[in-house]
């Protein structure tokens, strides 16, 4: 058997040549080439709003960073808008990074937080219809296909790398056509939550006398591409409260991070409402899931695949989708400031918890706070504004100011 050694990996990691078409290691995996065994410390590991002791749950930290959705580049799937690319590799990290974000989202309102994946073993009916959401593909809802697309009109041609501001107001739009999720997204522009905004989008009863959403007509749609064994909702579990994905474009420095954001940004993957951030580095956007000490950890898009398609029986291949080494890991200074922050609020008592604890977070020494959180939109915020639905001009010029590395990123040959 024939072996590839890689001196940039610790420990010496071989990789067997033989299975180098079934996942391809770009110059970015090599180059960071961070499959290191997690660190032994007696510092507190934080993932996604949970805590562990790397000396006594290493096993628990692994299943739970393997049990995250690992979406990286792929090969070899339809090509998107019929006749362009038929593989991601070099322009797509940022919107796998997306798709993370996102299905992190998805797994949290459909599986819970504490929901874990084991490798071979019988998966419940939501998991496969959150998968079959994200399949290269153009009619799943969260595809490659639906994001590069729906990015056109964002002002980014097929191919061309994303910024996080790009990626959530995409997100945002994507949404509004899963039925099944009835996620409510809002994108938090000018470094600024407003409670009251929030609050109208989750509760629509609020302005439109008590009708939170439209009645299905024809029926019982067709959740993500798999109807059946899709776990249907309780009307009156969205009726209140949709649940919201929070999503908070930040600039956090000029060409590198100030450090007086370290400690909040930190802070952020404490809470239990966390989604995690994404962002990365010049060549590689990641998305980022916790820390340890000052080492941000973080799921690595770099490597490429082939598709996936479903089985006969509507199941899914599912190995690939989950990262089964120990998690790369990067010193929280060498992060891009450039970044979007998420987060998850499945009731109004869970928003509202996020709420305190981010007033109290604005009071704790250490750090400068990230955001501002206000009750009511201020007065020089221009009124009814719709990001979505801005003029050219204005578009492009907030996306350079939100994504203004977006010239350092070399696209690469597909």
């Amino acid at each position: 058997m024939i072996f590839l050694s890689v001196g940039l990996i610790n420990n010496n990691i071989r990789l067997n040549a033989v299975g180098m078409d079934a996942a391809t290691l770009t110059y970015d995996t090599l180059r960071f080439g961070e499959f290191e065994d997690f660190p032994e410390t007696s510092e507190p590991v934080w993932i996604l709003g949970k805590e562990f002791n790397a000396l006594t749950e290493r096993d628990d930290i692994l299943s739970d960073v393997t049990s995250r959705l690992w979406f990286t580049y792929r090969k070899n799937f339809p090509p998107i808008g019929g006749t362009g690319p038929t593989s991601d590799t070099g322009w797509g990290c940022m919107l796998r990074c997306g798709q993370m974000i996102l299905g992190e989202a998805l797994v949290c309102r459909h599986l819970g937080r504490d929901w874990r994946w084991v490798r071979d073993q019988p998966q419940r009916d939501e998991y496969i219809s959150i998968l079959n959401a994200f399949l290269d593909k153009k009619d799943s809802y969260y595809s490659l296909h639906q994001i590069a697309q729906m990015g056109v009109g964002e002002g980014k041609p097929i191919g061309q790398w994303y910024g996080p501001n790009t990626v959530a107001q995409v997100l945002k739009k994507l949404t509004v056509f899963d039925s099944w999720s009835r996620l409510a997204v809002h994108v938090a522009m000018d470094n600024t939550v407003v409670m009251e905004e929030i609050k109208r989008l989750c509760m629509p009863w609020l302005d439109y006398g008590g009708a939170a959403c439209a009645e299905t007509q024809g029926g019982m749609p067709k959740h993500n591409g798999c109807l059946e064994g899709a776990c249907a909702l309780a009307e009156e579990e969205t009726t209140l409260w949709k649940p919201l994905v929070l999503l908070i474009p930040l600039r956090l420095g000029l060409s590198d991070i100030n450090k007086a954001y370290i400690e909040t940004l930190k802070q952020c993957f404490q809470l239990p409402q966390c989604l995690g951030v994404i962002g990365g580095k010049p060549n590689s956007a990641h998305y980022f899931i916790g820390y340890v000490g000052d080492e941000l950890i973080y799921l690595d898009p770099h490597t490429t695949q082939p598709a996936v398609e479903p089985c006969e029986d509507s199941q899914v291949p599912d190995h690939t989708y989950h990262s089964q080494h120990p998690p790369c890991r990067m010193h929280i200074c060498e992060i891009d400031p450039s970044i979007a922050v998420g987060f998850f609020c499945r009731t109004e008592d869970d928003f509202d918890d996020w709420c305190m604890r981010i007033r109290k977070l604005s009071h704790t020494r250490g750090g400068l706070p990230m955001f501002e959180l206000v009750d009511r939109q201020p007065s020089h915020f221009a009124s009814s504004v719709d990001v979505l639905n801005l003029t050219t001009d204005f578009s492009d010029r907030l996306e350079r100011f939100f994504d203004s590395e977006d010239e350092e990123f070399e696209i690469l040959s597909l």
